[in-house]
This record gives C-alpha cells, sequence and structure tokens, in this order.
C-alpha cells in the first residue's frame, strides 16, 4: 500500500512538473523576442507618449479648450467642464502602463549593456512623462512607479518633491548622454543626435525652474546657476525643436486622424480675436479659412457654448484648426526653441540671470514666427508693433501672451504656463459648471479610488479635493 501510494506521489509530481512545462511553453510567444530590443521600445515609448500629449483627451478635449485655444461646435459639454471621474484616464494609464515602463526598461538595457546614450535618453523622456502628469493633477506616483513587483500600490509623492526628484533626474541624464559615446536606434525625435539630446535635457531643467519659481526661488536659481557653471548648452536653433513627425495613416497625428472622421471643433474666438488684433502672420497658419465665405475669412468660435448656441452658430461660418494641424505629418511639438527664448527672458526678468529679458523675449517672438514659416518680411514687420513690445513693469504679461500665442496646439503646456503666469486673462462662458472658473487640474482617474484606494485618499488630504478648482502647489495666485 505504502508502494502504491509512494508511486501515486511521484507519478503525480512528475504530471505537474510535466504540465507547468507545457503551460510555461504554450505561454511563449514564438513571433516575440524573449528579449526586448530598446530600439523598438524607445520609437514606442515616444509614439505613445506624443499622441496622449497631442491626443483627443488630454489636447482637444480639454487643456486646448481651458486656453482657449481651441472650442467645440457639437457635443459641447467639455467646454462648459462637465467632466467625470473616468474624464481623464487617458494621460495617467498612457504615461504610466506604457511609456514610463517602457521607458523604465530601457534603462535597465541602457545599464547591462554598457550603452548609457539609452540610458540617458529614456530618462529625459521618463522625466518629460511624470511631468505631463504633476502638471496636470499635482500629488502622483513618482519614487515608487513602474515599480510593480514591489509597490504594489504605489504611494503619491507631493508635487514639490516630484519637481525636485525631475531635476535630479534630469541632472543625471544629462551628465549620462555622452555625444561621444555608442550609437542608439529608435530615436524618431532627434535621429540619434545626443548633444540635441543633452540640449532638451537641459531646457527641461529650465522649465522645471520656472515651475517651482514662485514658490522656491532661491532653488530655481540655483538650477539656472548650476547649468551655467557646468557650460551645458540649452537649444540655439529651431532645429534643435524636440517634436515628433507623424508619417501617412495609420501612423498620423492624431489631430488629422479625429477630423477624418469627425468635425467637432473649431479655433477659439479667444485667440483669433487676439491675432486679428496684432496683425499676427499667424493667423492663416494656425485657423483655416471658413467653408462659407465671410468677410473676416476667419472666425473664431466662442468658448462654453451650448449645444444649441453651437448649432445655432453652424460648421460652415467657423474656422477649423489650419491645414499645417490637420495634415498627416505634422509634428508634435514636445519642447520648442521659441519656449526655450521665452523661459530664458523669464529667467532674466526674475533676477535669476544677466541676460537681456527684452532682447530674447523678442528672439522668442521671431522664433515662433519663423516655426511656422513666416515670412522675413512679415516678421520683421510685426516685431516692430508697439501692441508687442516688452514690458519690462510686467513681463508675465508680455511673456505670457506671446508664449500662449507661441504654444498654440500644445495644450497640456499651454495650460501649464497660463496657471503660472495668469496670462492671458481669460473669461469663462456663463455656460461653464464652475462658477466663473476655469479648471486648474485634473480629477484623478475613478480607478485609483478602487484600485489604490490609501494613497489616493492620502493624496486627497494632502493636496485638497479632488476637483478641477484645486490650486497644485506650483499654481500661486
Amino acid at each position: 500500500m505504502k508502494k502504491i501510494l509512494l508511486y501515486s506521489l511521484i507519478s503525480l509530481s512528475v504530471c505537474a512538473t510535466s504540465c507547468k512545462k507545457e503551460l510555461d511553453e504554450t505561454n511563449i510567444n514564438p513571433n516575440v523576442t524573449e528579449n526586448a530590443q530598446p530600439d523598438y521600445l524607445l520609437t514606442a515609448a515616444i509614439k505613445n507618449t506624443a499622441d496622449a500629449y497631442w491626443g483627443t483627451t488630454n489636447n482637444m478635449n480639454s487643456s486646448l479648450l481651458f486656453v482657449q485655444h481651441w472650442a467645440k461646435v457639437q457635443y459641447t459639454e467639455e467646454d462648459r467642464f462637465i467632466y467625470t471621474n473616468s474624464s481623464f484616464t487617458t494621460l495617467w494609464s498612457t504615461l504610466y502602463s506604457t511609456s514610463i515602463n517602457g521607458l523604465n526598461k530601457i534603462i535597465e538595457i541602457g545599464n547591462t549593456t554598457s550603452n548609457p546614450n539609452y540610458t540617458g535618453v529614456a530618462l529625459t523622456l521618463r522625466s518629460w512623462s511624470f511631468l505631463l502628469l504633476t502638471d496636470a493633477y499635482g500629488d502622483i506616483p513618482y519614487s515608487q512607479a513602474g515599480q510593480i513587483k514591489e509597490f504594489i500600490t504605489p504611494a503619491y509623492d507631493k508635487q514639490k518633491d516630484v519637481y525636485d526628484g525631475l531635476l535630479k533626474d534630469l541632472k543625471t541624464a544629462k551628465n549620462t548622454l555622452d555625444p561621444a559615446g555608442k550609437a542608439i536606434a529608435g530615436d524618431v525625435i532627434y535621429n540619434g543626435n545626443i548633444t540635441r539630446w543633452k540640449k532638451l535635457a537641459n531646457s527641461l531643467r529650465l522649465r522645471i525652474a520656472l515651475r517651482i519659481a514662485d514658490q522656491e526661488p532661491a532653488k530655481a536659481k540655483q538650477v539656472l546657476d548650476d547649468i551655467k557653471n557646468d557650460g551645458d548648452a540649452y537649444m540655439s536653433e529651431n532645429a534643435d525643436i524636440a517634436q515628433l513627425i507623424y508619417q501617412s495613416s495609420p501612423q498620423q497625428n492624431p489631430v488629422s486622424a479625429l477630423f477624418d472622421t469627425r468635425d467637432d471643433y473649431r479655433i477659439s474666438k479667444t485667440i483669433v480675436d487676439k491675432l486679428f488684433s496684432l496683425n499676427d502672420p499667424r493667423l492663416p497658419v494656425y485657423a483655416s479659412k471658413t467653408q462659407t465665405a465671410t468677410a473676416e475669412e476667419y472666425v473664431g468660435l466662442p468658448n462654453g457654448l451650448t449645444n444649441s448656441e453651437a448649432s445655432g452658430i453652424g460648421f460652415a461660418k467657423t474656422s477649423k484648426p489650419g491645414t499645417y494641424f490637420l495634415t498627416p505629418q505634422s509634428p508634435a511639438v514636445i519642447f520648442s526653441y521659441a519656449e526655450l527664448l521665452f523661459d530664458r527672458a523669464e529667467a532674466a526678468a526674475r533676477g535669476f540671470t544677466a541676460e537681456n529679458a527684452a532682447d530674447l523675449y523678442q528672439q522668442g517672438i521671431v522664433a515662433s514666427l519663423k516655426q511656422f514659416g513666416v515670412a522675413d518680411a512679415l516678421v520683421a514687420s510685426y516685431v516692430t508693433q508697439a501692441a508687442v513690445q516688452y514690458d519690462a513693469t510686467n513681463y508675465k504679461k508680455s511673456i505670457g501672451e506671446q508664449k500662449w500665442i507661441a504654444l498654440f496646439g500644445q495644450g497640456l503646456e499651454a495650460w501649464a504656463e497660463r496657471r503660472r503666469l495668469d496670462y492671458p486673462q481669460l473669461t469663462p462662458s456663463v455656460n461653464t459648471v464652475l462658477n466663473g472658473q476655469i479648471p486648474v487640474r485634473f480629477i484623478y482617474p475613478g480607478t485609483e479610488q478602487s484600485l489604490n484606494g490609501q494613497s489616493y485618499r492620502n493624496a486627497v488630504a494632502s493636496q485638497g479635493a479632488d476637483l478641477l478648482t484645486t490650486r497644485l502647489w506650483f499654481d500661486v495666485k
């Protein structure tokens, strides 16, 4: 009887081992390499993050409406700030589950294969991803994010600490990047130009330094001093622009893809009126002529209309975004040279550097005009206008308004800068539901309450109510 029992146990053990082996083999995809390739991971991370940044949920249907670059001509609920806790899941889910996880893998591969340039590029992109998240939501998982084996329910870091961590990460990235080092592949932003990646890392450091400048001016100045003392370079020409240039369908720009099948959006009356008032040559780039001929040719739609009001105005007599933004190959701009110049102008105006704020401000305007292909004669005429001259007594207004124009299409970044500089001063529609306020943050995804409940509750207790109107740490009125 004992022998029978023993043989039975051995038989079960062999069967279990065999079954496990068969299951393991069944779970192996024969068409996929077991070893992740950093070039494929890098291309995917760039594309997925750019799509989330430039796409419908986080750009067209929210932040572009908040800054009154765009308006809705039908299904206007979002233009009246009617959202739920399921409205803002895409940025969170895409960046955490796809972008950051993929970039962490590239960092790991770069370290194990002794190719620091993969590590530096991935660290730069990961920093940008976290920056998008904290600018939108506030407190977020950062120090424990992307480590699912250790932290199933990651804690939220305070926004102040996230910015501090990102500044350290970007300094590490720029020190890691080596133009004389090993080549990388899969880079669809700079085609492996490591010098430009170093410039982007430093430019992001400047962007974050200004994010914290109202709260921690001494630390912000120290960041810029460190960059100068280390002899580091920022972007220095329009060719340094960090952007993903899309291809034909199905790899087309998300704006182009949206307008292939839908017609929900128009350019906002607010920015059209501003461009008209300045005789701004970017108007025919930013806006299309109306389908039905109008005296103005370019007509913006007021933000915050009810569905019946929007229907009454109609599609044919209001302007879509310009063809520059509707073509499949239109770029998703991550960081422009114009923005960098406006940032340097502000740093000088704050006394963080000894540069000439007025000169840098004008250079920023010129860089933006050139970015959008404006002719030299029109550039020269535009910058001589009294209405666009730099006002040293109110640098936030001068820089804020011109940066708002220059960032057209980059909803999340334009929204962050408007909250920080408080210019331009925008008026929400009487039809909006926030008592005359414009949203200043995204609501956390509802899934966080159910899947990471304690961390979510801790964040709300620290930061404030999970509402569109709760100001973030950097947003000092």
